[in-house]
């Protein structure tokens, strides 16, 4: 398992070079996954130290249920796994962001490419609503 650094100043955290991510009080950093080549936005997920690990030592991501509670690797039921090509996190190491090959049609369970599949749209008087942007992929039902 990887040993992530003790968590040092501001200074060390912000410009240095020792990997110190910030897990919340639940033990987790979210986790957003981004196509490297288009740099679509696929999702974002929740990683513990473990999934962390397990990522950096697999380059495959691995990511953790907060709803199951417990650690699953990307594509285990579906078969549409992420090969991991880059590890980066934010200034303040709270924020991971995985740049992956997406293998298979989608990274969204519910069928879509991204989960980011409809975008909020205004009334004009207050209110708003979704609006779908892009179709479905595949049929979630056929994966798990």
């Amino acid at each position: 398992m990887t040993v992530f650094a003790t968590r040092g100043s501001t200074a060390e955290i912000e410009e240095g070079t020792a990997l110190a991510p910030k897990f919340d009080r639940d033990g987790l950093v979210a986790a957003i996954s981004q196509d490297s080549e288009t740099g679509e936005i696929l999702m974002i997920a929740w990683m513990d130290a473990a999934a962390l690990s397990a990522t950096i030592e697999t380059g495959e991501a691995h990511f953790y249920s907060r709803s199951r509670a417990r650690m699953w690797r990307k594509g285990e039921s579906s078969g549409h796994v992420q090969k991991v090509k880059e590890i980066r996190l934010d200034c303040d190491q709270d924020a991971v962001l995985l740049t992956v090959e997406q293998v298979g049609p989608g990274a969204c369970h519910v069928g879509h490419r991204s989960c980011f599949y409809r975008k909020v749209v205004s009334d004009g008087t207050g209110g708003a609503s979704l609006e779908m942007v892009a179709a479905k992929t595949y049929d979630p039902k056929s994966v798990y």
